[in-house]
């Protein structure tokens, strides 16, 4: 059976179905790596599937029953599994991932040129230009919603609204398997009644300072003078929490825009006080991040190191380069001296992470020839080229068929 031919979940009701301009959709998958598991394992609908790392890793995903049991996204894995002991743990197929999303982003920009992806899973689209060609915001929606699923064989949700605050609202509220569509007219009485947690930019901390002034819904906000917000949490926060509370958003759907920085990290099995371990750690991470940059064909100026300590207390420390690289090696170099310069000893490490900011174009890329290069190791144009062979190699072989000599036989 086609999925349009499938019943669809109305979501929240009440709002009237006129979606004139209403041209901004934002698409959300549904409990996405949990979604592409069950691909394969279609024996495990319907029951409690958790999506993670080991004990001391975090939940990816997790299937929405699992979710009834209290397991959601981000919670440790340890106390996931007390949350829910009979759930089915899956280890995650980072690259079985990467090719759906590639399949559904592919899929969102058959629709149209203006789609900007937020993560693996989902996306803004801005549909004003397909009207013509596909019909209304909500058959376009309604298109997507059945192409995702025969196309990929999962389900996702659809907030069909004027701006993109509103469609990303409108999506969590239309999950799982919706589409909700919430009209221009509609706008304020969708959002009043919500928590103000529901507005962006509201974490827990401010949450707590706003609702100890007695602004609990979006309501309250929309109602309380920009002054007073502004005596509480500031100047930019408050006038933004305030035009958001009316449903104002002035922001464009940016196609292909360009990512801040890119990074990996590891939660260890167990806390680590051994400095050796972590320089090992902090070159295999390198690599990593060396690898996907160069994927981006972007450059990067400043590495960052993240460590985490047994207690949960978590730093960071960077340094900005003299000129910007996508050498695993160069990155390796800078985040050992800035872990060391950190003095810790044998302090016990739960976390570390490597990332790379200030990312530029390749296109500039300029191969600085030293005067003593060759004569005291390999050149910084040997190390880019070493590490751009072992990508073809891992990209035919797989990912463990070639890394640095200090990583081969690497405890687990």
């Amino acid at each position: 059976m086609s999925r349009s031919q499938l019943r669809r979940v109305a979501g929240a009701t009440g709002l009237g179905s006129d979606d004139t301009g209403c041209t901004i959709l934002h698409v959300d998958m549904d409990a996405f790596y949990a979604s592409v598991e069950l691909i394969t394992r279609p024996e495990l609908r319907g029951k409690p599937v958790i999506v993670g790392g080991g004990g001391r890793g975090v939940v990816l995903s997790a299937t929405y029953e699992a979710r009834a049991m209290g397991v959601h996204s981000a919670m440790p894995m340890s106390r996931a599994r007390r949350v829910a002991p009979d759930a089915i743990v899956i280890e995650p197929s980072h690259h079985r991932y990467a090719e759906v999303s590639a399949g559904v982003m592919a899929l969102f920009n058959s629709i149209t040129p203006l789609v900007e992806p937020l993560s693996l899973d989902e996306a803004f689209l801005d549909v004003s230009g397909a009207l013509r060609r596909l019909g209304s915001p909500t058959a376009i929606a309604e298109l997507i919603r059945a192409r995702v699923y025969d196309e990929q064989r999962i389900t996702c949700s659809v907030g069909v609204a004027p701006t993109k605050f509103i469609a990303k609202l409108a999506s969590t509220q239309a999950k799982p398997d919706g589409l909700l569509v919430v009209p221009a007219d509609s706008v304020t009485s969708f959002l009043h009644p919500l928590p103000v947690a529901a507005l962006w930019g509201v974490g827990e901390r401010t949450e707590e300072r706003l609702v100890s002034l007695g602004l609990r819904t979006v309501g309250d906000i929309a109602h309380t003078p920009v002054d007073t917000l502004i005596r509480a949490i500031g100047q930019a926060s408050g006038q933004r929490l305030h035009d958001l509370a009316w449903g104002r958003d002035e922001r464009d759907v940016i196609p292909d825009a360009a990512e801040k920085s890119i990074g990996n990290e590891e939660t260890f099995a167990r806390d680590i006080d051994d400095p050796v371990f972590i320089h090992r750690e902090l070159l295999r991470l390198s690599q990593k991040v060396a690898a996907r940059v160069r994927a981006h064909e972007v450059l990067g100026r400043t590495v960052v190191i993240k460590v985490r300590f047994a207690d949960f207390t978590t730093i960071s420390r960077s340094r900005t380069l003299p000129e910007p690289t996508d050498v695993g090696q160069e990155i390796y170099e800078v985040a050992r001296e800035l872990y060391d310069a950190l003095g810790l000893q044998r302090a016990r490490i739960r976390l570390v992470g490597v990332r790379l900011e200030g990312l530029v174009g390749d296109a500039g890329r300029v191969e600085q020839l030293a005067l003593d290069d060759g004569l005291t190791g390999p050149s910084a144009a040997d190390r880019r080229a070493a590490e751009v062979a072992a990508d073809r190699l891992r990209d035919r072989f797989g990912h463990d068929v070639v890394r640095p000599a200090r990583l081969v036989g690497e405890p687990e």
